[in-house]
């Protein structure tokens, strides 16, 4: 008989926490261009991908600066 604890405690960080469930800021947990689930900037709520951010930077709104 399996422990009904398990897994009952709400993942808000790491690698779970990127599954299938539903966050308070964003449903989304993949690339809004591509549909990627690794590498998400989740700041503000952008839910875009490392790769998709460096190509639409200036597009977002950010400048880089060095």
């Amino acid at each position: 008989m399996p422990n009904k604890q398990y897994r009952t405690h709400p993942r808000d960080y790491g690698k779970d926490s990127r599954g299938i469930f539903i966050c308070a800021y964003s449903f989304n947990k993949e690339c809004r261009v591509c549909s990627v689930r690794q590498g998400l900037i989740r700041k503000y709520a952008m839910d875009v991908c490392r790769r998709c951010f460096r190509e639409n930077y200036k597009l977002i709104g950010f400048h880089k600066y060095s």
